[in-house]
């Protein structure tokens, strides 16, 4: 598909999809995820870096 031609439908549906919200989010609804949020992430990438580095598999350091 031509770029232009897909920006221009992704244009339209955007306009589409924000008439059909009405334009406003629910009251209920956080604007930026809270510390409980952003503290499960973190430990979680904490815990995906701790299973990436495996101790003993890294290579050895390059004599000069």
């Amino acid at each position: 598909m031509h770029p232009d031609i897909h920006l221009v439908l992704h244009g339209m549906r955007a306009a589409e999809l924000r008439a059909e919200a009405g334009g406003r989010r629910p009251p209920d609804v956080p604007r930026r995820p809270g510390p409980l949020r952003t503290r499960v992430g973190w430990t979680l990438v904490e815990v995906g870096l701790r299973l990436a580095t495996v101790r003993g598999t890294a290579a050895p350091a390059a004599v000069s």
